[in-house]
């Protein structure tokens, strides 16, 4: 169980981001490709929602419109931080550079990826108790790791992107809903989502800080 204030938490993430830089470089500059460049672009993608989730305490008694535009969004890109999980897919044995380092790099970003996830949850969490009663609450995660694991299929699997509700909403609301009407027809997406909650689930809540002590330290 983690017991560490944000603060150390955004300075063990800044060590993390220049870390697996470095290994990127390295990479890049060793294979003399490009091939792994995109971990870049997924841990900004991933970063936005804990960034989002750092400005909860600030709209805490914003208008309800503001508070629900910035959950909004934090729930529209909280996929991505879970997303790099299935960047292990990338893992090929013929290439030029040792198959132990890609395997250190997907992990390294696989993991400050789940991290930035869960805790922008909790934080989420502690910013929806003042709102609503513990009955409700007590649902929340599961709800947000059942939906994000969904997110993560969508993005996976279908190529969709967060932006994508902007840019193409009708595209991705049909897709969704097509889901939704015909479960057995689409078996094979709801088994890979609940096999991405089972997971993230699991590592939630052996990692993620739940006691009283720590709920105050995330909240500052």
């Amino acid at each position: 169980m983690i017991h560490f204030s944000a603060r150390n938490f955004n300075r063990a993430l800044l060590i993390s981001f220049l870390f697996i830089g470095l290994m990127i470089t390295a990479r890049v500059w060793y294979s003399g490709t490009w091939r792994y460049i995109f971990i870049a672009w997924n841990l900004f993608l991933g970063w936005i929602p804990y960034l989002l989730s750092n400005y909860f305490k600030d709209f805490k008694n914003s208008a309800l419109w503001k508070q629900g535009c910035l959950f909004f969004c934090w729930v529209l890109f909280l996929p991505n931080a879970l997303y790099m999980v299935t960047d292990l897919i990338h893992l090929r044995a013929f290439t030029n550079v040792p198959l132990w380092y890609d395997a250190c790099l997907l992990f390294a970003a696989a993991f400050t990826g789940i991290m930035m996830a869960f805790i922008s949850i909790r934080k989420a969490e502690l910013f929806l108790k003042g709102k609503f009663n513990y009955k409700i609450i007590k649902f929340f995660v599961p709800l947000m790791l059942f939906m994000s694991s969904f997110g993560v299929y969508l993005g996976r699997f279908e190529r969709w992107n967060s932006w994508d509700i902007f840019i193409n909403p009708v595209g991705l609301g049909a897709k969704i809903l097509s889901c939704i009407v015909s479960p057995l027809a689409n078996y094979k997406v709801w088994a890979t989502t609940i096999i991405f909650t089972g997971i993230f689930s699991m590592l939630y809540f052996f990692i993620c800080p739940v006691n009283a002590g720590t709920n105050k330290k995330w909240a500052e």
